[in-house]
């Protein structure tokens, strides 16, 4: 079996972690994959929705794999991130964490990529490699600071505490805490929802708001306006006033 699966339903792209027996660790076969996952994510214009996951529920994933990483060093794509593009930037359409089970170090790095993370009752959180000389060199020193806030992100970077589900839920972490049995579920039950929207508007929005973090005010504003004229004047939201004043439901074509 592959050790990471990829399924389109409609328009919803689902990656599957699939080391189940390693805790769905990386290494550089599967980092291979992943890139390869999310590459084709940010191309397809037929995909409107990530759903990142891992196999079984055990674990989401417990970071890079150390007994084998001489293969994430030979991995082709690492400057965009050991964990297959965990320091990407340019996605800009919306990314759901469906967390299963254990979300350790680099895990908790893939997890931060998104937009969303859905947690199932026994997921837990940490960065475990504190306790090997692992530095955090996938985004998690970026991305967890904006998601929590700074004391928060230091507190789980430098002590290497392990948080349950509703400890994440609380800091801000995740989203959503759920019966592990219903984690797709819902983690779909929201990407359905996200793809019945109008795209334009949607991904202008994510982009603006991923652009603007750390910036000035007045530069993130320019950023807003930029990003954001590009959408007006485009068929869909032409549409989308016409059905307003209209009262009638659009019709998109997404373009």
């Amino acid at each position: 079996m592959p050790k990471v699966l990829t399924e389109v339903r409609d328009r919803i792209f689902i990656i599957t972690l699939n080391r189940p027996e390693v805790m769905n660790c990386v290494d550089g076969e599967t980092a291979e994959l992943l890139f390869e996952a999310w590459q084709r994510f940010r191309d397809d214009d037929s995909l409107f929705v990530a759903i990142i996951t891992g196999a079984g529920d055990k674990s989401f994933c417990s970071g890079a794999d150390l007994k084998n990483f001489p293969s994430l060093l030979e991995f082709r794509g690492r400057e965009m991130g050991f964990l297959g593009y965990t320091r990407g930037t340019d996605i800009f359409k919306p990314i759901i964490a469906a967390i299963n089970g254990y979300c350790f170090a680099g895990g908790l790095e893939i997890a931060c990529l998104a937009d969303l993370r859905i947690a199932s009752e026994n997921a837990e959180f940490g960065c475990l490699e504190r306790r090997w000389n692992v530095p955090l060199i996938d985004g998690l020193t970026q991305r967890l600071p904006r998601i929590v806030g700074l004391g928060r992100a230091m507190e789980l970077i430098l002590t290497g505490k392990r948080i349950d589900a509703r400890e994440a839920y609380r800091i801000g972490l995740v989203n959503e805490v759920v019966p592990r049995e219903r984690l797709m579920e819902r983690a779909l039950e929201i990407a359905r929802q996200i793809c019945e929207y109008p795209q334009g508007s949607l991904r202008a929005d994510k982009k603006a708001a991923m652009l603007g973090l750390g910036r000035p005010l007045e530069e993130g504003l320019r950023i807003e306006k930029e990003v954001g004229e590009k959408v007006l004047g485009t068929h869909d939201f032409l549409e989308g006033v016409r059905a307003f004043i209209e009262k009638r439901k659009p019709s998109f074509d997404h373009r």
